[in-house]
């Protein structure tokens, strides 16, 4: 099969497209065939090691082990079945929960064995992917590529909200709403859990199309009056921030929280260290959580959500399998809206 592997800690010269035997699937896996594998933070934070503290960077603390195949938003059709596999998953459509877990059930992201694909094992950046049949769900809607962009986002999203028990009537701050995980934030907030969503963005030229997905207000993060703003669009402050962005809108969003909010972080492409007044959250009595995947159960609502189409894909654009290096580097570019996904030719 082609794939494209990840042979060393660096920059997108460091993902080789090789031809390498397709994998058997072992007992209790099945062989999926990739239709589509949407590109994440996750996949290119391992590759420039942003993970680690050391040279070692990965989900588990041993680091990656090279060279390894990228890619955890994945969908495809089931085209071999491993012993012990039942016959009837043969041929279905699926889409893929990235990790593995021995934790208990609801609490599988807490393990400290949790071992994610396309960084502890080979992902959907190739034409074929083996993995548990128990970690494959029927996809949520007809399309592979529409289909393929929720996985890791969309979990992580969706955990995000179920962290803040969010209700409805609340005022929701969502950063980074152009991306993957923040279009999903604001569009599980708002159509989920009927918050009032406020997101932030670089550039108001997609304001209408949040808006459509569940936006009541959005605002440019290059205002000089973002905190003012926000606290006069919503008449005082607000109860959450739901945030991927980090250290550049940190200042903003405790500023914007009134006293006993919420404050949940799963990203930090906007820097990841800050400085913090340890006074602002015991005198605001600000909750403040880290928030990384989330759960089986999880993922199976957030698929019902989709299927019953509250959740609507959203995507940028699409690259060929054997562009990954470019698609990589389009990633990272500000002004996108929305996922970026890989298509592999078969």
């Amino acid at each position: 099969m082609k794939a494209v592997q990840v042979v060393g800690y660096g920059d997108v010269d460091q993902l080789q497209v090789v031809d390498i035997p397709k994998p058997t699937p072992k007992a209790g896996e099945v062989l999926i065939k990739v239709r589509a594998c949407a590109i994440n933070n996750t996949e290119i934070w391992m590759r420039e090691g942003a993970y680690g503290t050391s040279e070692k960077s990965g989900w588990r603390p041993e680091g990656v082990q090279f060279p390894r195949i990228p890619g955890s938003d994945i969908t495809g059709e089931v085209v071999e079945l491993g012993d012990g596999v039942n016959q009837a998953l043969m041929g279905r459509h699926v889409v893929l929960f990235p990790f593995t877990s021995s934790g208990p059930e609801r609490k599988e992201h807490l393990s400290d064995d949790m071992s994610f694909i396309g960084s502890e094992y080979d992902g959907g950046y190739a034409e074929y992917v083996a993995w548990p049949a128990d970690l494959c769900f029927d996809m949520p809607l007809d399309d592979f590529v529409e289909s393929a962009v929720f996985s890791v986002s969309g979990l992580t999203a969706w955990h995000m909200n179920e962290q803040l028990h969010i209700r409805s009537g609340e005022t929701i701050v969502v950063t980074g709403a152009s991306g993957g995980v923040g279009s999903l934030n604001v569009q599980i907030a708002a159509n989920v859990f009927g918050a009032k969503v406020f997101a932030i963005v670089g550039d108001l030229k997609n304001e209408q199309e949040l808006k459509a997905f569940g936006a009541t207000e959005v605002f440019s993060y290059r205002s000089e009056t973002l905190a003012e703003d926000i606290i006069a669009a919503n008449g005082g402050p607000v109860d959450a921030v739901l945030d991927v962005v980090g250290d550049a809108l940190f200042d903003v969003s405790l500023q914007v929280l009134k006293k006993g909010g919420k404050f949940c972080i799963s990203g930090s492409a906007g820097g990841q260290t800050t400085h913090l007044d340890f006074r602002t959250l015991y005198l605001k009595h600000i909750a403040m959580y880290g928030s990384v995947l989330g759960t089986r159960h999880e993922f199976a609502e957030m698929l019902r959500s989709i299927a019953e189409g509250k959740l609507k894909p959203v995507i940028d654009r699409t690259f060929p399998l054997e562009e990954a290096r470019e698609a990589q580097t389009y990633f990272k570019q500000s002004g996108k809206f929305g996922k970026i996904v890989l298509i592999p030719n078969t």
